[in-house]
């Protein structure tokens, strides 16, 4: 028994694992199923025991039908581990108190895994959630707008990651891209969602920041990239995105010293789709030449080599290829094992279309609360189950090397200056 809401202990442990992440050895999905279903579960438990009371938790009622007794745990079996499950407890009701959503609940367990995985992760509508909890007999278990209560803590989730310190993060490598998503509010062109990740020092990939962009503008990057840094982001050695230019302009604006990297796979598009098929796959194997260089000089060498074989020919193509050249060769600067990584947005892009899976069956959202939860749902659950890059002392050493040369590490004061230096404050 205990007076404590379990709710707000749950919610504690869902804060830390979004802001600390996890311990080495346990299981990322299995800990966000786990912490997710036994989030739901208890919220709608308790929101079982406020309807039927009719009054929320401290709240004085004539009208009251009891009076809430502590609870009682209880132990829910699914294919990831026990779940914990605290029962709220009744007296003074005219009947005895026996929540019927626990008796579905625990014979249901793999509409459980279904609601708990789709609502939580993926933007499930009330609707759909109210039809799963629905007895034999036809009859709801719990009301639309409860559910309603359940999902904005999504929302709440969204705005603490929003806000979060980033000074902790030992960045690397940089992605910026975005998504766009139709807005029923505006009834107009989709809208974009700016996305910010990160490769660090460790290896490990995280999902940095997101939020809405309306535009690819050169303003909605400029201050998507300055809440980062205001947040402690510290500058990063590179970073990674298309050629829009209002992005390239915010990026050398806020990082100027950092390498900026041109993301290959919408180089080669635009290269190839000025190119006949029939000559297309000789084009491409040189661009992979290209791009594959051992390094910055021989990238650039046959970069003149390609452009001299196909810029009579394909003027339009080669052009398009020597747009931001430098940037396109950028990657090779990077130790190589980390090449393959940095030279594109394709992390981001294929999560970009897990949320464009689970979200084309909405035709509009009402509004940019309910598009950035959804994505916010959506990106951070993939992104627990983003692999860690190698990054031994090698690659951390050359990395390393590279922030010294390009400035971005200032120069150490020797010893002999330093000492001169307290001689002349002394003096």
């Amino acid at each position: 028994m205990t007076s404590i809401p379990p709710t707000e202990r749950i919610c504690e442990a869902i804060s830390e694992f979004l802001t600390k992440g996890i311990s080495d050895g346990q299981n990322v999905t299995n800990t966000l199923f786990l912490l997710g279903a036994q989030r739901l579960i208890q919220e709608l438990l308790e929101q079982e025991a406020t309807d039927y009371l009719g009054r929320e938790r401290y709240e004085r009622s004539e009208n009251s039908k009891g009076l809430r007794n502590g609870y009682k745990e209880r132990q829910l079996k699914s294919a990831e581990g026990r779940i914990p499950v605290f029962l709220p407890q009744l007296r003074n009701t005219e009947e005895t108190y026996s929540s019927k959503l626990w008796q579905f609940i625990k014979g249901n367990s793999d509409v459980l895994r279904y609601l708990v995985a789709e609502m939580y992760a993926r933007g499930l509508s009330t609707r759909d959630i109210e039809t799963t909890f629905t007895d034999e007999q036809g009859k709801c278990l719990i009301s639309r707008s409860a559910v309603s209560e359940v999902t904005e803590t999504l929302w709440e989730e969204y705005l603490a990651f929003s806000k979060r310190d980033l000074s902790g993060f030992e960045v690397a490598y940089i992605f910026l891209d975005a998504v766009y998503e139709p807005m029923r509010m505006f009834k107009g062109p989709k809208e974009g969602i700016l996305c910010a990740w990160a490769i660090l020092v460790t290896g490990e990939k995280v999902l940095l920041h997101m939020d809405l962009g309306n535009k690819e503008s050169y303003s909605c990057w400029l201050d998507f990239l300055r809440n980062m840094v205001g947040r402690g982001l510290k500058t990063p050695l590179s970073i990674t995105s298309d050629g829009a230019p209002g992005l390239k302009k915010a990026i050398e604006e806020v990082w100027p010293q950092s390498l900026r990297i041109r993301c290959w796979v919408h180089k080669m598009n635009n290269v190839l789709d000025r190119i006949p098929d029939a000559h297309r796959a000789e084009v491409k194997a040189f661009l992979t030449a290209v791009r594959d260089a051992p390094d910055y000089d021989s990238g650039f060498q046959r970069a003149k080599e390609l452009v001299e074989k196909y810029e009579k020919e394909y003027p339009r193509a080669m052009s398009s290829f020597q747009d931001d050249l430098e940037a396109s060769l950028a990657h090779l600067y990077l130790p190589a094992v980390h090449r393959k990584y940095v030279r594109t947005t394709n992390l981001i892009e294929r999560s970009f279309g897990e949320q464009r899976r689970r979200t084309k069956v909405i035709p509009r959202f009402f509004d940019e609360k309910s598009a950035l939860k959804l994505a916010f749902a959506t990106l951070w659950r993939t992104s627990l189950k983003w692999r860690k890059v190698r990054f031994s002392e090698i690659e951390q050493k050359q990395v390393l090397e590279l922030r010294k040369k390009l400035g971005l590490i200032p120069e150490q004061t020797s010893t002999d200056d330093q000492d001169q230096k307290k001689d002349g404050s002394a003096a």
